[in-house]
This record gives C-alpha cells, sequence and structure tokens, in this order.
C-alpha cells in the first residue's frame, strides 16, 4: 500500500486484508468503520491509523464544551471526540468537526458490531444504577388494557432499535434544521466577516513568505488565517449548510421512517415525524408509572414533558442524551 494506516494495539491484519478492507470500508467523516478494522485519524490526516475489530472493546463520544457550548449560543459550541478503548483499556482519541458523524459512526458500529459497547465505563455505570433504581421503585399496578399497551409498545420499541444508523440521522437532520432556524442573521454576517478576515490574512501571509519575512510573521498570519476560515465555514451557507439541503436531508429521513413504521409488527399511533425508540421509552415509563393510560395519552404526555424542559432545568446525562434524541423532532413541528 502506498498509504498503510499505522497499527494500533498488539494485533494487525495481514498487508493483502488492510489493503482490501480500508479500500472498502465505510467512510464516516474522518474516520472510517470496515469489516474487519476501524480506521481511525491523527489531528491532521484522515484514516492513518486502524485497529483491529476484535482488539476493540467499546467505542463511545466525550463532547468538549467551549464558551457558549450549553447555551448554543456559543461561536464553537461543542467539540466533539469519538474515542475507541483497545486491548488493556488504552485509548485513542479522533477529533471529528461535526458532532453528527460521531453520532453516525457510533450507530454503525451498534449495528454491525453489537458486540462492541457504545457507552463509556462511566457511563455505562450510570445506566446500570439508573436502570436499579427504577427496579427498585414500587410498581403502579396497571390494568390488563394497559399491560396490553405496554407489551405492544416493546415490541415496537425492539424493532425499531435494530434500526440504530437510521434513528441516529433521523436526530441528527431534526437537529441540523432546528439549529438552522435558530442561527440569527448576524451570526452569518459575523461569520462572512471572519471568512473575509481569513482570506486576508492568507494573503498577508502568502505575501511575507515571497518576501522573506520572519518565520514568526507568516507563521501568525497562517494561523490567524485557519482560525477565521475554520470559524467562518462552520455557519456560512455551504452545498450542505443551507435551507433546501437541511429540509431535503430531514424529508429523506423521515419518509425512511415511514417506510421503517408500515413494517413494524406493531401498528402504531405516534406520528413518523416523532417516531423514535426514545420515544416509545418514555411513553412506556409512562404507562408504567401511571401517568398515562394508552399510547395517545402517553404521547401527549410525552410533549408535555419536553415542553418543560430547557436551559434552566438540570437533567441526568442520560436524561439529556434523550432530550437530544427527541426533542428536536417534536420543537421542528411545534409539538403538534
Amino acid at each position: 500500500m502506498l498509504w498503510k494506516p499505522k497499527k494500533l494495539g498488539a494485533k494487525e491484519l495481514t498487508e493483502q486484508e488492510l489493503a482490501a478492507d480500508k479500500k472498502s470500508c465505510r467512510k464516516i467523516g474522518p474516520c472510517g468503520i470496515g469489516k474487519k478494522a476501524l480506521y481511525l485519524n491523527s489531528f491532521y490526516i484522515d484514516r492513518c491509523y486502524y485497529v483491529p475489530v476484535e482488539s476493540v472493546s467499546r467505542v463511545f463520544k466525550r463532547v468538549a464544551m467551549s464558551k457558549g457550548g450549553f447555551s448554543g449560543k456559543g461561536l464553537f459550541a461543542t467539540i466533539p471526540y469519538l474515542v475507541v478503548v483497545y486491548d488493556n483499556g488504552q485509548e485513542k482519541q479522533c477529533n471529528f468537526k461535526y458532532e453528527d458523524q460521531v453520532d453516525l459512526f457510533l450507530a454503525r458500529i451498534q449495528q454491525e458490531f453489537p458486540e462492541i459497547k457504545t457507552v463509556s465505563e462511566a457511563a455505562e455505570k450510570r445506566l446500570e444504577e439508573a436502570e436499579r433504581a427504577r427496579e427498585q421503585k414500587p410498581e403502579v399496578p396497571l390494568c390488563g388494557m394497559a399491560l396490553k399497551e405496554v407489551e405492544r409498545l416493546e415490541c415496537a420499541k425492539e424493532y425499531l432499535e435494530k434500526q440504530p444508523v437510521l434513528f441516529a440521522e433521523f436526530s441528527n437532520a431534526a437537529r441540523k434544521k432546528r439549529t438552522y432556524e435558530q442561527t440569527k442573521p448576524y451570526y452569518k454576517w459575523g461569520a462572512l466577516l471572519f471568512t473575509v478576515l481569513g482570506i486576508a490574512a492568507l494573503v498577508s501571509g502568502l505575501a511575507s513568505l515571497k518576501s522573506q519575512a520572519p518565520f514568526a510573521v507568516w507563521f501568525v498570519l497562517f494561523g490567524i488565517a485557519g482560525i477565521f476560515l475554520f470559524s467562518g465555514a462552520n455557519v456560512m451557507p455551504t452545498s450542505r449548510n443551507n435551507r433546501k439541503a437541511i429540509e431535503k436531508r430531514l424529508e429523506t429521513a423521515e419518509a425512511q421512517v415511514a417506510e421503517c413504521k408500515s413494517h413494524c409488527p406493531k401498528e402504531l399511533a405516534v406520528p413518523s415525524r416523532y417516531l423514535h425508540p426514545v420515544t416509545l421509552s418514555r411513553m412506556i415509563r409512562l404507562i408504567r408509572e401511571g401517568r398515562a393510560n394508552d399510547e395517545k395519552e402517553a404521547l401527549e404526555q410525552v410533549k408535555e414533558d419536553l415542553k418543560q424542559l430547557n436551559a434552566s432545568v438540570q437533567v441526568s446525562q442520560e436524561e439529556y442524551d434523550e432530550i437530544m434524541a427527541v426533542k428536536p423532532l417534536f420543537l421542528i413541528h411545534d409539538y403538534q
């Protein structure tokens, strides 16, 4: 191979296996998923490392928050990372530009390699504790109709969970539209200004390089150009980041969810625009807690609960993940 990825960990693939696997791997952002290995990036180079799948114990998302990240008003907002744990607890952290690509990567891992865990050890412990707490809660006696509703919803949820990639894309498409709708016009003007400043810094850097100015001068100018261009590119309209492309992406995802719903073994009254395994999980909990008697009541209560959750409400990490998965679906349709 001309550009052979560097092996991480003790195990390795033969050169022939590696060449064939990398060529056919599914590229997601700067990383890739092959049948025999995961291909990971360095800070600058895409898919320059590989880890055999049999060496990987868990893959999960880590999110760093810059200033304004929690409020959604910051310039850079969240900084997503993909963390791959292999061999005896060794980690490789991969930086991504878009968080939805990390979500899609994890969904692909869930679908193609279900034996690999997709949460961190800390998150796994929190989930186990939350499950134990739910089991220890005194159960509300359910009537026969409510029990049947729970069984029907659980069957449907189990079917939907077999399509993690579809519902990850559905959530991401809704989140993207919501973000686009909430972006203030002056953010785009600011992005344009940053892009212009970046281009100006880049031109100045090239001129300094040509005139043999001190190394530090053009190094600083190139650095400023990179920062400004990166900042502006995240907000300015592009072929992927414009209203038409965003709405088309959401329409495609909704159509695929509707198709999935039509093949569900249990008939559901939940509209396709709100259909998601997390939506059904929350509906099931509401019926078990006695806060709803059937599917329609549970869906309306899910809407009311989501309306009450905003930036001022403190929730657990697990609750936050659920909210981020489904609340955009309800927001973009105004809970109708």
